[in-house]
Parts: C-alpha cells; sequence; structure tokens
C-alpha cells in the first residue's frame, strides 16, 4: 500500500488555490469596486482581518481607506460600509439594489434561502409581509403582548428572589423569560425555566452565534468543497441546525394535532392555515421547509438580541451604580410600586434614555446581517456587481464620532439634553434600517422597557466580592457580555 504524505497533499492543495485566485484574477468581474488593502494569493484579506471581530478591523481599515472599501476573504469579495452617512445612503436610498442576502455556502446549512432572515426573492417578501402581519395580528405592540410580558416580569421576579442575593449566572433565566415571549406568539405557550428542551434549544442558538464567527466558517464559504470534509466548526454549525429544526417541526407536529382554522391561536396557526388555503402560493412558499428556518429564524431573533441586551443593562448597572440609583429613583417618582407599563417610557426621559444607551454601548449585531446586490448596481462612482456581499457594519454607525459625543464610553447623556428631556439621534440604528431592518423591533422596544424597569423596581445589582466587571464583549456572531455572576438585592 503507498504511503500517504500529508505534507505533499498540503502543498497540492496550496498550489491547486494559488492557479484558482490566479484565474480568478483573469476574470475579475470586480475590478471597478472601492479601493482596499491588497489581497494576497488564496488567504486574501485574511491576514490583515480579526476573523472573531470583523467589525473592529472593518472600521480600522474605514479610517484609511475611507467609508466604502473592499476587502478579500478567501475568493469571496466584500464591499464594506462604515459610518453613519455611508450606511444611511446604502440601506435607505438603495434599499432595494441591496435588499438581497449572499447565497453562500453556510447560509445554505442554515437557511437554504428559507425562512425571512437569510431568504432573497420572492420568498423572503412572501415571509417578510407573512412575519409583520402575523405578529401584529397576535400582539406585538398592543396591550394583550404588553400583558404577556408583565407575567412574564413576575415569572423572572421570583426566579431571581430565590437566589436570595448570592451570586449566579443571570443567561439561562433571562434567555427563557425573553423566548417565552415570541413562544407565546409561535406556539401559545411558555416554557418554565428549567424545562431541559428550552435550555437544550437554547444552548444550540448561543453555539451556532459562537461558531458563527470561527475561522473556519469563513474559510468553508471560501473553499466549500476543500474545507467541506474536514472536521471543524462548520460541521457542527450544520448538526446544531438540523438539532433545532428537528425540534421545531416536533413541536409543529404536535401542534397540528390541535388545529383548528376557526380557531387561530398562534403564529403557527396561522401558517398552517395558509397551508390549507389551496392557493398557488400556499404550495410555493407555505410548506414545511419555510416553516422550519421561519420558526428557528423567529425563536433565535426574538430571544437572543433582547436577553442580551438586558444582560448588557444589569451588567452595566453594576458597573456604574450612580446611573441605576437614577433609573431607579426615576422609577419610583413615576412608577412607585404599581407594574410598569409601555405608557411610562414617555415620562421617564433619563430610563429611556439609559436604556437607548446599553443598546448602543452594547453593540449587539455589530457586523449587522451579510446584504448583497440584487443586480448590477453603481452606487458612490462604483460598479458593485449583482451578488456582491455587501456589509453595512453597524458597530461603525453606533461608534460614529460625529455622532456621539463619547462613542466609546457608557454615557446616557447621549440620549439628553441640557433639561434632561430624551434627545433622539439619527444615528441609533441598532435595528438597522430599510427593506431589511428587524421585523421585531416594536415588540423588542417594549420588552427592553417592561423587563429593565421591573427588574430595577425590584432589585439592586451589585457584582459578587472582590468580582472585577470586564465589558469586553465574548467572541461571536452578536456582541454578548463574557460568562459572569451577579447579585440582585431585593428593594422590596
Amino acid at each position: 500500500m503507498l504511503a500517504i504524505d500529508p505534507v505533499a497533499i498540503l502543498l497540492s492543495v496550496v498550489v491547486f488555490l494559488f492557479i484558482v485566485n490566479v484565474f480568478n484574477s483573469k476574470k475579475n468581474k470586480y475590478q471597478h469596486l472601492p479601493r482596499g488593502p491588497k489581497p494576497l494569493p488564496i488567504i486574501g484579506n485574511m491576514n490583515v482581518i480579526n476573523l472573531s471581530k470583523p467589525h473592529k478591523s472593518f472600521f480600522e481599515l474605514s479610517k484609511k481607506f475611507g467609508p466604502i472599501f473592499s476587502v478579500q476573504i478567501g475568493q469571496t469579495k466584500l464591499v464594506i460600509l462604515c459610518g453613519y452617512e455611508m450606511v444611511k445612503d446604502a440601506l435607505m436610498n438603495y434599499g432595494e439594489e441591496f435588499s438581497g442576502r449572499p447565497d453562500e455556502p453556510i447560509t445554505q446549512i442554515t437557511a437554504a434561502g428559507y425562512g425571512v432572515l437569510f431568504s432573497h426573492g420572492d420568498n423572503w417578501k412572501v415571509m417578510r409581509k407573512f412575519t409583520l402581519s402575523t405578529l401584529r395580528d397576535f400582539g406585538m405592540g398592543k396591550k394583550t403582548i404588553e400583558n404577556k410580558i408583565a407575567e412574564e416580569c413576575e415569572h423572572l421576579i421570583q426566579a431571581i428572589r430565590s437566589y436570595g442575593g448570592k451570586p449566579f449566572d443571570n443567561q439561562a433565566i433571562i434567555n427563557t423569560a425573553v423566548a417565552n415571549i415570541i413562544v407565546s406568539i409561535l406556539l401559545d405557550h411558555r416554557f418554565e425555566y428549567d424545562d431541559p428542551k428550552v435550555l437544550k434549544l437554547m444552548n444550540l442558538i448561543n453555539e451556532n452565534i459562537r461558531i458563527m464567527e470561527s475561522p473556519m466558517v469563513k474559510l468553508y464559504n471560501s473553499y466549500p468543497t476543500l474545507i467541506g470534509w474536514l472536521p471543524g466548526s462548520h460541521r457542527k454549525l450544520a448538526k446544531n441546525i438540523r438539532e433545532m429544526k428537528d425540534f421545531v417541526m416536533a413541536t409543529f407536529v404536535y401542534q397540528g394535532k390541535e388545529f383548528d382554522v376557526n380557531n387561530q391561536r398562534s403564529f403557527i396557526d396561522a401558517f398552517l392555515a395558509k397551508q390549507q388555503e389551496g392557493k398557488t402560493e400556499s404550495e410555493l412558499y407555505f410548506h414545511n421547509k419555510n416553516l422550519s428556518t421561519l420558526m428557528t429564524d423567529l425563536f433565535a431573533a426574538g430571544m437572543e438580541t433582547t436577553s442580551t441586551t438586558l444582560r448588557w443593562g444589569l451588567l452595566l448597572m453594576m458597573k456604574y451604580p450612580e446611573v441605576q440609583r437614577k433609573v431607579q429613583n426615576e422609577i419610583e417618582n413615576v412608577i412607585g410600586s404599581a407594574q410598569p407599563l409601555a405608557e411610562h417610557r414617555k415620562q421617564m426621559p433619563y430610563t429611556d434614555a439609559v436604556i437607548h444607551e446599553i443598546q448602543r454601548f452594547g453593540d449587539i449585531l455589530p457586523g449587522n446581517l451579510p446584504h448583497a446586490a440584487i443586480r448590477d448596481t453603481t452606487f458612490r462612482g462604483y460598479f458593485i456587481p449583482k451578488g456582491t456581499l455587501v456589509i453595512p457594519v453597524l458597530h461603525s454607525v453606533l461608534k460614529d464620532a460625529t455622532c456621539f459625543e463619547k462613542p466609546e464610553e457608557f454615557y446616557p447623556e447621549h440620549f439628553l439634553d441640557l433639561q434632561g428631556n430624551f434627545k433622539t439621534n439619527k444615528a441609533f440604528i441598532p435595528f438597522s434600517l430599510g427593506k431589511r431592518s428587524c421585523a421585531g423591533e416594536n415588540l423588542a422596544k417594549m420588552e427592553l422597557f417592561l423587563f429593565f424597569t421591573t427588574l430595577l423596581q425590584n432589585f439592586t445589582f451589585q457584582a459578587p466580592p472582590g468580582a472585577k466587571l470586564d465589558l469586553t464583549p465574548a467572541v461571536g456572531f452578536t456582541n454578548a457580555p463574557l460568562p459572569h455572576e451577579i447579585c440582585a438585592i431585593p428593594r422590596r
């Protein structure tokens, strides 16, 4: 039997990739993209980009190349947009042109063109329209969902009280509390905080968020044939996605057994009703592949970003106790011991400013979800071919020094005028802008206000004795706090 020399195999792969790179450079349809750092053969610009926190590298590169430039990850070309004015121009004035999603190998694993987050074309338009209208039908922005959030706040308060002021990690219970709001819409159900099914599902989501920013995933996107057979995080991601969709479909089958088209109680019921209409649209779009992906999209999006923002909020209140006291004073003056209501927000400018600053400072989705040009487009004098990845870097907007006085600091005064009244800021776009902005923005805003005020009404949050509070974000597709424990001291 012939011996296999791994060094020879590796050398052959490198030579092959070099030839592919040279061949591609001769047929370069990207020759009129914005300038950027010169790519190396095979790896492109991986040598100058922090693959774990690419938004940081993009922001730094914008200081050299300007607010629009291009980079190359492996063989993939990206157009990077930085700063409020550039991002606003692209997402608002060229919203249709840049409304696509990249058709990458990794998104084929996670969505395969279905659902709402990573779908495109007519499928995306139909799923987004259905999602927005159905979320509104089942309470988004209405008193009915406000009541459900208030009920969930009580469950969360009782869970935190059970720790008796002793240190605990709040990730699981806050994840579940927030997840229960979207689950109440999707399934007309709520999970107990120790339910192993929801804990497993949230662990899969949290793990996927970390994996999405791994170098192996980025290499897989550029060289799927060569990297696909290797072990690594891209395979783990695929396994997790299968498990999540299996869970969703198992829940869907159970729900379907009790489905009554004349008594629709949940988002899934509304989807099932569409399936049974017998129209051409039903067959084209309202099938189980869209259902499983859409449920996974909404559960992950509805849980992760809001719960992460709340966890940043409590961490920042521990770090800045004087801010926490001011919020609590405003709660006492406006709400007292009553249940916080969404209508209280207009009477609480300082609390409103603090929540906005938590979202800005937390920078939850720093790189934004990737966009793609749906047709050949000329933007700012540059020719951007159809299918090109376009990254509007939200980090660069929320940290834009031309819009925020102290962009690197936690400073609630960014959203207060000299008289202490709340003021808006045009660059506050944590939910993005345009056609691909977050479908659940109104729900998230209500959740953040009601959960945050209820928590600070009932507890003072402190660091465990001797603990050092680190505001460095963890590695992942979203910016989450590093693992930490908190102490919740009852106030009443």
